[in-house]
């Protein structure tokens, strides 16, 4: 029988930064640390890290009244990059422990408590938190949040559903009002002291750039990691004033709202998802209080994205209705990511349709919800999903070949072993069973991480999808031309 797990504060963090590593032995003395609110207001907070994490994107784009598929599009009369960037912020050991521990030990709760007190509203709010399924051994994740949305259309049949974004959500965030929704969550009419040396390093937070630490030729001092390393210290420089004394420019938040004022925090850190939901807790109940009590608007919010189900003359009200309260709190709808799909019944069968800004609708266009594209007729992984699961399985068995390649090289040897076990655990229908391991003289049953065809049938059986294994029916053959390609070994040459 499988046990739901629940999170636990304190984790492992595997990243080198400016502050040690905190092993397990140590849980004790910083759960000591972290519950002293004294001390946690005194606590003085190191620089984040940035890193971009960027995503190329082959998507319909404008060019001059000519619509085509392309990575790149036009925006302001210039051809820029369709590539997604994420910006990403992580702590410091211990500063990522007093986040973690706040946000799952005392704010958490504080703020599922106004949840639980309207249903239909703790039902909307899906994103980042920890959801029972309906046997109360699970957790809900992407695959239930989709199912809910799609059984809710099949249900209304003949209705439309609205798709927002919110644009830079995280970097966007109004520094006044989350702190008086994080004070309101709390029960106080301002924020205690530690919760407010919390907040003041998640709004007024400094930063070093990861490629601005790789000093020798683009590459870090490995040298000098290796000496702190032999001191018993797991970081890129000895303490924190020798990062200050060095040539590393230490950043600070720069972005501002119209009024020239410091506004969004940083994505990335343990806490910023939930202070992300609390401060939407007052929008959110205002679309439940006035659209789907008053209206039966279906809502539901994943982070910055929103969708909506209403009746096909509701359209424009609902929209503007949207549109604005998310101007009330500081916000801004993309117009580009908007989507209106319609679904009605169509040659005796549910059929969606896009409603165009000419009102005109495009035939079988899916609503594309959280790495699923609903057809009504039918449900599919999302097409980018499943090009962007072939090119890493692809980029994985180069990577292979060109380490092999090297150690050939190296060795003068004419044939090297290339190991394949990895790559068919993480790109095939090999890796979906878990298997037990041997440890110490027991077993236990590993957990594989990863695995997308794993995922990919867990959902067709949840979604009752059958389609979606054919989707996936070619991956191994795929994997086995690649394999050949790079001259794999123990692979059928035939």
């Amino acid at each position: 029988m499988n046990k739901k797990r629940e999170k636990d504060w304190f984790k492992n963090r595997g990243y080198i930064h400016f502050t040690n590593k905190t092993p397990l032995v140590d849980k004790k003395k910083i759960l000591n640390y972290v519950k002293n609110s004294k001390k946690v207001a005194l606590h003085s907070f190191s620089p984040l890290i940035f890193k971009e994490i960027k995503q190329r994107r082959y998507k319909e784009s404008d060019f001059n009244g000519v619509k085509r598929r392309s990575h790149k599009k036009i925006k302001k009369e210039q051809i820029i990059s369709n590539t997604k960037i994420r910006e990403i912020l992580y702590a410091t050991h211990i500063d990522a422990h007093i986040y973690s521990y706040y946000s799952q030990k005392i704010i958490t709760p504080k703020y599922e408590s106004t949840l639980k007190t309207n249903l239909k509203l703790s039902e909307a709010v899906t994103a980042y938190r920890q959801i029972e399924t309906e046997c109360g051994l699970k957790f809900k994740n992407n695959i239930h949040f989709a199912k809910e949305v799609f059984s809710e259309i099949k249900k209304r049949e003949n209705c439309v559903a609205l798709v927002l974004d919110i644009e830079n959500f995280f970097p966007s965030l109004n520094h006044k009002k989350l702190k008086l929704a994080w004070a309101k969550i709390l029960g106080c009419k301002s924020l205690p002291k530690d919760h407010y040396n919390i907040f003041k390093s998640a709004t007024r937070f400094s930063y070093v750039k990861l490629n601005d630490l790789k000093i020798k030729n683009g590459h870090f001092d490995e040298k000098r990691i290796a000496e702190n390393r032999k001191k018993g210290k797991d970081t890129f420089f000895d303490n924190i004033k020798e990062l200050i004394d060095s040539d590393v420019i230490i950043h600070k938040n720069q972005k501002k709202d119209n009024n020239k004022k410091l506004q969004g925090i940083p994505q990335g850190l343990p806490i910023s998802a939930l202070l992300a939901n609390i401060y939407m807790l007052s929008f959110d109940e205002t679309i439940i209080n006035k659209l789907t009590e008053k209206h039966n608007i279906f809502y539901r919010r994943y982070s910055d994205d929103i969708v909506v189900l209403c009746e096909e003359n509701q359209i424009e009200f609902v929209e503007d209705f949207i549109i604005n309260q998310v101007k009330k709190i500081h916000l801004t709808i993309s117009k580009e990511k908007t989507e209106k799909i319609l679904f009605k019944k169509h040659n005796n069968r549910l059929q969606s349709f896009k409603i165009k800004k000419d009102k005109t609708l495009q035939f079988n266009f899916p609503l594309n919800y959280l790495g699923f594209e609903f057809y009504g007729y039918q449900t599919l992984i999302k097409s980018k999903n499943l090009a962007q699961f072939y090119r890493n399985m692809k980029q994985s068995v180069k990577r292979k070949h060109k380490r092999v390649e090297k150690v050939k090289e190296k060795y003068l040897l004419d044939e090297a072993p290339i190991f394949k076990r990895k790559v068919y655990r993480l790109y095939s229908f090999k890796g979906i069973k878990s298997r037990k391991l041997p440890v110490k003289g027991k077993d236990y049953e590993k957990k594989f991480r990863g695995n997308y065809i794993r995922y990919a049938y867990r959902a067709s059986e949840e979604l009752e999808a059958p389609e979606i294994k054919r989707q996936l029916r070619n991956h191994w053959k795929i994997l086995q031309n690649t394999l050949k390609k790079y001259e794999f070994s123990n692979v059928d040459k035939d």
